[in-house]
């Protein structure tokens, strides 16, 4: 597959396939629209395991040092905030499409105390509002699968990374065992949009979910659309059964 159709299978995949707007539209709006809710559903949808996920990335992060942290597609905030906390004088910018999550991800920075050391604001990754070299590491938290140019936006977060610096992607993918992934796929296309349904009262955005996750490059797929972009030495660590996917590349 040549560079610039990398990707091009999870970017065709919408939230509303008969809608004719763009993807970064829809998704802008799903986001909106389940902001309320989307904390609880994150921890009901993995049993909480997702922090657990978060935990092992922010170590990552932490070791690699460096303490400008640009975490793209922040949502609420949640990796925000496991950041500010881990790691020592670190500080942290969000950027995410939907100024409805933003909106719940400041409300969780106020009550945290962390104001002074985390900034959330909506923004495209596609067009970072930010200079070159600006960043000592550019995180992502279940968010890259969203994007409208997969391999556009792994180049704009590489643009605003410093040389050395570091780029840590967590995003949701498919387990492959011959147990777990017939159980995964029942889970995800059946149980997961019936509950997104019944709490976030959204048709779209549950069952949007387990297609993009089955869309979104995997394992060596990611870490070559990853060098492609720009990025060296890209690796890949399965958790959970392969249900989760942590990246790590370097610029």
């Amino acid at each position: 597959m040549s560079d610039d159709r990398m990707g091009a299978e999870c970017e065709n995949v919408k939230p509303d396939a008969s809608s004719p707007d763009d993807k970064a539209s829809q998704v802008r709006r799903m986001f909106d629209r389940i902001a309320p809710s989307y904390d609880f559903m994150n921890r009901a949808m993995t049993l909480g395991i997702d922090r657990l996920w978060r935990r092992k990335a922010v170590g990552m992060v932490a070791r690699h040092g460096g303490t400008r942290i640009l975490d793209v597609a922040t949502g609420t905030g949640d990796l925000a905030l496991q950041m500010a906390r881990r790691i020592d004088g670190a500080e942290i910018t969000g950027v995410d499409l939907s100024e409805g999550m933003i909106g719940i991800g400041r409300e969780k920075v106020a009550r945290a105390g962390m104001s002074d050391r985390i900034s959330l604001m909506a923004a495209d990754c596609l067009a970072l509002p930010f200079a070159d070299s600006t960043f000592d590491a550019v995180t992502a938290a279940f968010g890259v699968r969203n994007f409208a140019d997969l391999s556009a936006g792994m180049r704009e977060m590489a643009r605003v990374t410093r040389p050395g610096g570091m780029l840590c992607v967590i995003e949701l993918s498919t387990p492959r065992g011959s147990v777990t992934g017939p159980l995964y796929r029942l889970y995800t296309r059946g149980i997961v949009p019936a509950l997104g349904r019944l709490v976030s009262r959204d048709s779209n955005a549950y069952s949007y979910l387990p297609q993009s996750i089955a869309a979104v490059p995997q394992g060596r797929e990611m870490c070559a659309l990853l060098e492609a972009s720009g990025w060296k030495s890209a690796s890949y660590l399965p958790l959970t059964f392969g249900s989760c996917t942590i990246y790590l590349a370097y610029n």
